[in-house]
């Protein structure tokens, strides 16, 4: 069966310049993948890229169309809306599963019928996080995802992300913190980091790594 995910040579590049090179790997179902490195190494970077967001200066990321599913520091959500309204329309926009047991898993139920502005920013970074179980997707790509989140919640997130591995999915997550996920492998990013000697004859001429 072909990895959810598959990742060969990948150079990625910020300002013009290459971040890190030459990362492989591949997630199957059940699969997790922690990055980890210095701040600035190029974490976020990778992840934009795996999930569609910029271009790559080489290499090749593979996934099925619509298989990813991404978190960043952003919690995507909508103020005037209710934390039901928030999941309800990203349900529907994913064609996902019904929320209520999205709500269950982040501890949000009894919060359903606040305003998404009233939340705490704990609540608010749970919110965000609940849009992933609504999102039907396999391949969960998340960037720092327990960022504002009290020890009690890391803990909702960590079963979450069991429950999606158990259930045939696979994550691929930056984080400076330990999850005490023992069915995570880690890859440090620093023997990949590009070496600024050659960097710039190395980025293409007029590449751009935004996408428009």
């Amino acid at each position: 069966m072909a990895p959810l995910l598959s990742v060969s040579d990948l150079a990625v590049a910020r300002g013009g310049r290459r971040a890190v090179e030459g990362v492989t790997f591949s997630l199957d179902a059940g699969q997790a993948l922690i990055l980890r490195g210095a701040n600035g190494i190029g974490k976020t970077t990778l992840l934009r890229t795996v999930a569609g967001l910029q271009a790559a200066v080489d290499g090749i990321v593979d996934a099925a169309p619509d298989a990813i599913a991404y978190a960043a520091h952003a919690d995507g959500i909508k103020g005037a809306l209710t934390v039901r309204e928030n999941l309800g329309f990203w349900a529907q926009v994913f064609d996902g599963p019904a929320i209520g047991a999205a709500l269950a898993a982040m501890n949000l139920s009894d919060l359903a019928d606040r305003p998404a502005a009233m939340l705490s920013a704990g609540q608010k970074r749970r919110l965000g996080l609940a849009r992933l179980l609504v999102t039907g997707r396999p391949v969960w790509v998340l960037d720092e995802p327990t960022v504002s989140l009290d020890t009690a919640s890391v803990a909702l997130f960590v079963q979450a992300v069991r429950g999606h591995l158990s259930g045939g999915g696979a994550a691929l997550m930056a984080t400076h913190i330990d999850l005490n996920l023992p069915e995570a492998t880690v890859l440090d990013l620093t023997p990949y980091r590009a070496d600024p000697r050659r960097v710039q004859d190395r980025v293409p001429a007029g590449f751009d790594e935004a996408f428009a």
